[in-house]
C-alpha cells in the first residue's frame, strides 16, 4: 500500500491505542484472562532517571533549610492566576498533603503519599481532589529549583507539614526518603463502581453497618478519601456519619483519639469552596484538552477564583482565624447550635443558628465582608457521637493535647506508609520510636554462620518445616508500606504465632529447636529462622544434584512483644498463600488472582513467582503436607520436575470437586496427580506457560536451582532495608 492507497482509504496507519489489529487489548476480548499487569507496576523502563539514579543519596546533599524556607516563602506568596486564601497557602498546602497521605489502608497498605501517585491518574482525577492540582502547580517552582534532589512524594508531604508550621503548629517532625512513581498504579482495586461518587451501596454489604465495606476498601464511595463531607449517600445525619468515620479511619490504622485529632486539627485552617456552579468547571485532570495543559476543574464561565471558587460545593470555613493554629474549630463548633442549609452550590452543610459578626470568619479577599462559618456532616459527628463528643470536649478543654494529638497524628498520616524508621532520612526525624512504626532492636552479625547451619541441619527438622517456616515469617513482607516480613521475627508472637495459616503446633515445634541454636550462637531468632530456610534450600539442591550455597546476610534484630502492636499486625495475616497450595475459605476472587495480588505486595516478578511455586512445590512445602502440585516422585529435591510434568502431553486434567483437579495418565488412565487451580494456571496461562516451558527444558535443571536461589534470598530480604 503506496501513500496514494493510504490517502484514499482514509485511514491513519498508525495503531491507535491497541496492541491488537481489531482495536481492543487482550483484558478487553478475554475478559476472564489472569491479569499479570499487576506484577509489571513500576516497571523501571518507565523511570526518566535511568537505574543508577539513587534518590537516597540525591536527598542527603539537600540543602533541607533553604527548601523549607523557599516553601514558607510560597505560602505567604498569592499568585494571580491561583489565589491563595486569605492571601495564604496554608489551607490549600494542608490538603494537598491531606489527601495524598489520606488514600493510605492498612488492609493492603496501598495508596498514600510514599510513591508521589497523586500526580497520576485516577487519584489526580477523583472528585475529593478537585483543585490539589492547583496546589501541585505552585510547587513547581520549588521542585524545578531543587530537581533531582527532592521527589514529588517528599514535597507534596512537606508543603503540608510547613504549612501547619506557618499556621503555629508546633511540628512533631518530618523524613525524607520517599521515591518517586513514574505512571498511574492502575492495578490497585478501588472499588468495583464505574462513575464517580456512585451511592455507598455497591461497597456495603448493608451501607447500615459501616463494618461491611467491601475490603481492601477504606473510603465510602468511589473517588473519595474519607467520607462525605454531606453525609452518608449525601444525606446528613452525623450519627450514621460517626459510623462510617469510625471504619474509614479505623482501615487507616487511626483510633477514635486519632480521628478526633485529625478531623478537627485539618478543619481548624482552611475553608471549603462553593461559591460556583459545578456545571460550569472544565473536565478533570485526565480528560480536559491539551489547552488545560494538565490542570482540571477550570471555570469556563465566571472567576472561578478567590470568593467565586468551586471545589466542593460547600462553601465556608470552620474557624474565625482560618490561618491560625487555635482552638477555634471546638469552640465554634460547642458554642454554636447548628441547623442545615444548603451552600450556593446545593451541598448540604451546617450552619450556627445563631453567631455574632465577630465570631464570623472574614471574606477570603475583602476583610471587611464576614460569612457564616460552617460544619460537615463528619464535623458534627464530633459532637453528637458520645465517644468522639468525649473525646472533642477535652480537646476543647485542653488546647495543648489537642496540639499534640494533632501532630503526633499528622505524622503518622503523612508518614504511616514509608515503612520503619531506620528508612527515614533528614535532620528532623524525631527521636521516639513509635509503635505503628513497627520497631526491631539492632541484631549482631557476631556469630559463627557456619557453625550455626551446621547445628540446623544435624537438629532434625526437615526440609519443609525448616523452608516452610522461613517463608511463612518473611511472607508478610509488603512493599505497599514496608510493613510485616522477616526482620524482627514476630512470627514468634501474637498475633502471627496464633495465625492458622502459620500452623501453629508446626511453628512451635520448629521454634523449640531453632531458639536454643539461636541462644548458644549468640544470633538472633530471626536470623536463624532465615539461615533454617536456607539451609532447607541448600539441602533440596544438593538432592537434585547441586551445590550450592544460599547468599545470607546476617543482623536481624528480635522484637518483642511490647514493640508488637498486635490489633496493628492483624491486617497483615494471611488469607492465602498459592506458594504454598493454601487458601483460608472460599473467596468470590480466584486463588490465582489472590497469589498476584500477595506477589505483587511482596515485590516480586512473574518470572519469580513462577519459579518460586515450582520450588517449593517439589520441596514438599505446601499447608498441612497436602500433596496438591508435588508433580514428583523425589519430593524434597529442588527439580524441575513441576515443570515437566505440567508440559507433558502423555497426562490430562480432570476437574473435581471443590477446585481441584487429578492429573491422569493417558495410557493407563490412573490418577498420578493432584492439582489445585493455582497449579495449573502456569500450564493453562500463555504468558506463565511460557515461563513454565523454560524450566521444563532439558538444559534448564542449574539456571531453575539459581534462579530460585535468586528469588528466595530476595523474599527473606525484602525487608533489609539496611541492604538496599
Amino acid at each position: 500500500m503506496d501513500g496514494n492507497d493510504l490517502k484514499m482509504s482514509g485511514k491513519c496507519p498508525v495503531m491507535h491505542g491497541s496492541n491488537t489489529e481489531m482495536g481492543k487489548d487482550v483484558m478487553e476480548w478475554w475478559p476472564n484472562a489472569l491479569n499479570l499487569d499487576i506484577l509489571h507496576q513500576h516497571d523501571t523502563k518507565t523511570n526518566p532517571l535511568g537505574k543508577d539514579f539513587n534518590y537516597r543519596e540525591e536527598v542527603k546533599k539537600l540543602d533541607f533549610e533553604a527548601l523549607k524556607n523557599d516553601l514558607r516563602a510560597l505560602i505567604n506568596d498569592s499568585q494571580d492566576w491561583w489565589p491563595g486564601d486569605w492571601g495564604s497557602y496554608i489551607g490549600m498546602m494542608g490538603r494537598v498533603s491531606w489527601h495524598t497521605a489520606g488514600s493510605y489502608r492498612n488492609t493492603d497498605g496501598r495508596g498514600g503519599g510514599n510513591t508521589g501517585n497523586q500526580r497520576f491518574a485516577p487519584l489526580n482525577s477523583w472528585p475529593d481532589n478537585v483543585n490539589t492540582d492547583k496546589g501541585r502547580r505552585l510547587l513547581w517552582p520549588i521542585k524545578k529549583k531543587y530537581g533531582n534532589k527532592i521527589s514529588w512524594a517528599d514535597l507534596l508531604m512537606l508543603a503540608g507539614t510547613i504549612a501547619y508550621e506557618q499556621a503555629g503548629l508546633p511540628v512533631y517532625g518530618f523524613a525524607f526518603g520517599r521515591e518517586d512513581i513514574w505512571h498511574p498504579e492502575k492495578d490497585i482495586y478501588w472499588g468495583e463502581e464505574k462513575e464517580w461518587l456512585a451511592p455507598s451501596d455497591t461497597r456495603y454489604g448493608d451501607v447500615k453497618d459501616a463494618h461491611t465495606l467491601e475490603n481492601p476498601l477504606a473510603a465510602v464511595q468511589m473517588g473519595l478519601i474519607y467520607v462525605n463531607p454531606e453525609g452518608v449517600n449525601g444525606k446528613p445525619d452525623p450519627l450514621a456519619t460517626a459510623q462510617h468515620m469510625r471504619e474509614t479511619f479505623a482501615r487507616m490504622g487511626m483510633n477514635d483519639e486519632e480521628t478526633v485529632a485529625l478531623t478537627a486539627g485539618g478543619h481548624t485552617v482552611g475553608k471549603c469552596h462553593g461559591n460556583g456552579d459545578v456545571d460550569d468547571l472544565s473536565p478533570d485532570p485526565e480528560t480536559a484538552g491539551p489547552e488545560f495543559q494538565g490542570l482540571g476543574w477550570m471555570n469556563t464561565k465566571g472567576r472561578g477564583i478567590g470568593r467565586d471558587t468551586m471545589v466542593s460545593g460547600l462553601e465556608g470555613a470552620w474557624t474565625t482565624n482560618p490561618t491560625k493554629w487555635d482552638n477555634g474549630f471546638f469552640e465554634m463548633l460547642f458554642n454554636h447550635e447548628w441547623e442545615l442549609r444548603k451552600s450556593p452550590a446545593g451541598a448540604w452543610q451546617w450552619e450556627p443558628v445563631e453567631i455574632a459578626e465577630a465570631d464570623k470568619p472574614a471574606d477570603v479577599e475583602d476583610p471587611s465582608i464576614r460569612h457564616n462559618p460552617m460544619m460537615t456532616d463528619a464535623d458534627m459527628a464530633l459532637k453528637m457521637d458520645p465517644i468522639y463528643r468525649e473525646i472533642s470536649l477535652r480537646f476543647k478543654e485542653d488546647f495543648d493535647a489537642f496540639t499534640d494529638a494533632f501532630a503526633r497524628a499528622w505524622f503518622k498520616l503523612t508518614h504511616r506508609d514509608m515503612g520503619p524508621k531506620s528508612v527515614f532520612l533528614g535532620p528532623d526525624v524525631p527521636e521516639e520510636d513509635l509503635i505503628w512504626q513497627d520497631p526491631i532492636p539492632e541484631g549482631t552479625t557476631d556469630y559463627d554462620i557456619g557453625a550455626l547451619k551446621r547445628k540446623i541441619a544435624a537438629s532434625g527438622l526437615s526440609i519443609s518445616e525448616m523452608v516452610s517456616t522461613a517463608w511463612d515469617s518473611a511472607r508478610t513482607f509488603r512493599g505497599s508500606d514496608r510493613r510485616g516480613g522477616a526482620n524482627g521475627a514476630r512470627i514468634r508472637l501474637a498475633p502471627q504465632k496464633d495465625w492458622v495459616g502459620n500452623e501453629p503446633e508446626r511453628l512451635a515445634k520448629v521454634l523449640s529447636v531453632l531458639e536454643p541454636l539461636a541462644a548458644e550462637a549468640g544470633a538472633s531468632v530471626a536470623d536463624t529462622i532465615v539461615l533454617a530456610g536456607n539451609v532447607g534450600v541448600e539441602l533440596s539442591a544438593k538432592a537434585a544434584g547441586f551445590d550450592v550455597e544460599v547468599p545470607f546476610a546476617p543482623g536481624r534484630g528480635d522484637a518483642t512483644q511490647e514493640m508488637t502492636d498486635v490489633e496493628g499486625f492483624e491486617v497483615l495475616e494471611p488469607i492465602h498463600d498459592g506458594y504454598r497450595n493454601w487458601v483460608k475459605k472460599d473467596y468470590v476472587v480466584s486463588t490465582e488472582e489472590l497469589m498476584l495480588d500477595r506477589t505483587q505486595l511482596m515485590g516480586l516478578t512473574a518470572p519469580e513467582m513462577t519459579v518460586l511455586v515450582g520450588g517449593m512445590r517439589v520441596m514438599g512445602t505446601n499447608y498441612g503436607e497436602a500433596k496438591h502440585g508435588v508433580f514428583t516422585r523425589r519430593e524434597g529435591a529442588l527439580t524441575t520436575d513441576f515443570f515437566t510434568t505440567l508440559t507433558d502431553m502423555g497426562y490430562k486434567w480432570l476437574p473435581k470437586e471443590n477446585g481441584l483437579y487429578d492429573i491422569v495418565d493417558r495410557k493407563t488412565g490412573e490418577t498420578s496427580y493432584t492439582a489445585t487451580r493455582v497449579d495449573l494456571v502456569f500450564g493453562s496461562n500463555s504468558i506463565l506457560r511460557a515461563y513454565s516451558e523454560v524450566y521444563a527444558q532439558d538444559d534448564n535443571a542449574e539456571k531453575f536451582v539459581n534462579d530460585f536461589v535468586a528469588a528466595w534470598v530476595k523474599v527473606m530480604n525484602a525487608d533489609r532495608f539496611d541492604l538496599s
